[in-house]
């Protein structure tokens, strides 16, 4: 299940970017969803672990992706139970994250209001006051209710 924290919060990574560089695995990169992510964020292609094929900058290594795919890797294949900071995704990213909560159990703390409006029917547990919401517009509720305290 997807589970929101709005502000910061103990074992949370604020820079997922910098986390990235220096904890991510080979195999997290060949790994089909991380394919499927790469090629739909930053439409490149992974020709291995160690080449990412860019229309815009070339050929690149993993730490050349852009941050937003960084963190949903993180989120993805992470296990040490750190927190990631979703604030540092594009809104592309929200069906990501969803689809991701739907795989395993994912906490992510954001610092705005993300836009899940693409993400389809989703379900998630608002940390900061424990109610469960169906959707956009239940999120959208309770993440601007969380912003006015």
């Amino acid at each position: 299940m997807l589970n929101i924290v709005f502000g910061d919060i103990e074992n949370s990574i604020f820079h997922p970017l910098t986390y990235f560089d220096n904890q991510y695995e080979d195999e997290w990169i060949t790994n089909p969803l991380s394919v499927e992510m790469i090629r739909d964020i930053d439409q490149s292609e992974v020709i291995s672990a160690y080449l990412i094929q860019s229309p815009v900058l070339g050929a690149i290594s993993p730490k050349e992706i852009s941050g937003s795919v960084k963190t949903l890797i993180l989120m993805a294949f992470d296990d040490t139970g750190k927190i990631f900071n979703a604030s540092s995704c594009g809104d592309n990213c929200a069906k990501w994250i969803v689809d991701i909560g739907t795989r395993k159990e994912l906490t992510i703390n954001l610092h705005h209001v993300m836009d899940f409006s693409t993400a389809g029917m989703f379900e998630a547990y608002m940390v900061n006051t424990g109610k469960i919401v169906h959707g956009y517009k239940e999120y959208l509720d309770e993440a601007f209710q969380i912003k006015e305290r």
